[in-house]
């Protein structure tokens, strides 16, 4: 009798589940240098984390495999409440390998408790602010560098918490996890693989740790981008145009994936509605400007700034120039022409009927210089709805590459 795959796959999806728990559980003792308030120094706990994070994604691609094989029962409704199971799990525990949420709090306080504008007062200019200790040292000195849609709602979150330093962490965990559900679900909508796609997003260890572990707004960026595609395919296309609106509000990753889907409609006759797109910018841009002048359009600035100057130490281009003992700036810039190149590629795809947005996204991550483990999420709900090989392979490579970044080792 031969095994039922779908079964083995659901297994997979289980031990997925207990593994991410035990690498949160390792977070727990004060003496693990995984949470970053606690200080502790005792890497014991981090090779544990990586060891269960390991075996999480090991287990994660075997379930992957068994549910991409054919005649394998597709079993959706267990694989979705797996994942959704999974993406929920760090809720109970701390604050994983980051301090970014605390970073978001700063900046909103500047501008909720402060009377200060995030995008021209530096988070130095309030050190008592009891988001400023907690925050990461290398934005002390740093204008915000997020969309004004994100700080807009990073103001709510910062009324509402008050100062509580727990409310404010559990608060980002909890959205950033509710984004990746959202994620699973549109992921389950879009594709012609429901489970396949839902065990693809929602069982990945590296982006759950990192996100609901780690509350990073990345998760909602993709989220609105996802969002759009639904909308656009179920013909709600001013919607649509809306939810890229928000998407870019958030951050301005998805402006690289905008000029490819209009390409693709024009190019396969689709009709496009603008009007969504255009009233939302409208609207987006006039509050922001009335709240924060035009100081917000200085955050486009540091994107361009960590794509093409600063340096993180698991970028591709700055391993690389490391391994042949070039010039990090000049492995960068090989990189960013590289890219360039790819991009003019990518459009040309796109003018022949192919938007390509996942491996957009996937040669984004192989070439800017300033990587983190949660940009992953820009490709793996893409690579997860599109029928795209070398795009797939590419997103679980990059999150593979990505699961040691961040460990304190």
């Amino acid at each position: 009798m031969r095994p039922d795959r779908g079964a083995l796959a659901l297994a997979c999806g289980g031990l997925v589940l207990v593994l991410v728990g035990a690498a949160v559980a390792f977070a727990f003792p004060e003496a693990s240098p995984l949470v970053p308030e606690h200080g502790g120094g005792d890497s014991t706990w981090a090779w544990l984390y990586l060891g269960a994070a390991a075996a999480a994604f090991a287990v994660y691609l075997a379930g992957l495999f068994l549910l991409g094989r054919r005649g394998a029962p597709a079993r959706r409704r267990a694989v979705v409440a797996l994942a959704c199971a999974v993406q929920l799990v760090p809720l109970g525990g701390p604050v994983l390998l980051s301090t970014d949420l605390y970073t978001y709090w700063d900046y909103a306080r500047i501008s909720v408790v402060h009377d200060g504008n995030p995008y021209e007062d530096e988070p130095s200019e309030y050190p008592d602010d009891p988001a400023f200790p907690l925050m990461g040292s290398y934005w002390y000195d740093t204008t915000s560098v997020y969309g004004p849609g994100f700080t807009l709602a990073s103001e709510a979150h910062a009324a509402a918490v008050g100062e509580s330093e727990e409310a404010a962490a559990w608060l980002y965990k909890g959205l950033a996890a509710l984004a990746m559900v959202a994620l699973v679900l549109l992921a389950t909508r879009l594709s012609p693989r429901p489970a396949f796609a839902a065990a693809f997003v929602g069982w990945n260890p590296l982006l759950v740790l990192h996100f609901a572990g780690g509350g990073h707004n990345d998760a909602w960026m993709m989220a609105f981008v996802l969002a759009a595609l639904a909308l656009a395919a179920s013909g709600r296309r001013a919607l649509a145009g809306v939810s890229w609106a928000l998407a870019i509000a958030v951050k301005w990753v998805p402006l690289l994936f905008l000029p490819l889907r209009l390409l693709e409609a024009r190019r396969v006759g689709r009709r496009i509605d603008h009007r969504g797109l255009g009233i939302a910018a409208v609207v987006i841009v006039a509050i922001a400007t009335w709240r924060y002048g035009l100081a917000w359009l200085g955050a486009i600035g540091p994107l361009a700034g960590n794509l093409a100057e600063d340096r993180a130490a698991y970028a591709i281009p700055v391993r690389l120039a490391g391994v042949l003992g070039l010039p990090e700036g000049a492995v960068a810039a090989v990189f960013a022409a590289a890219f360039a190149l790819a991009y003019a590629w990518l459009l040309r795809e796109a003018w022949r009927g192919r938007a390509r947005l996942a491996l957009t996204a996937g040669l984004l991550l192989v070439a800017t210089s300033w990587l983190v483990p949660w940009y992953a999420v820009w490709a793996v709900p893409l690579a997860a709805v599109e029928e795209d090989r070398p795009a797939r392979l590419l997103a679980l490579a990059m999150s593979a590459y990505l699961l040691r970044d961040a460990v304190p080792l």
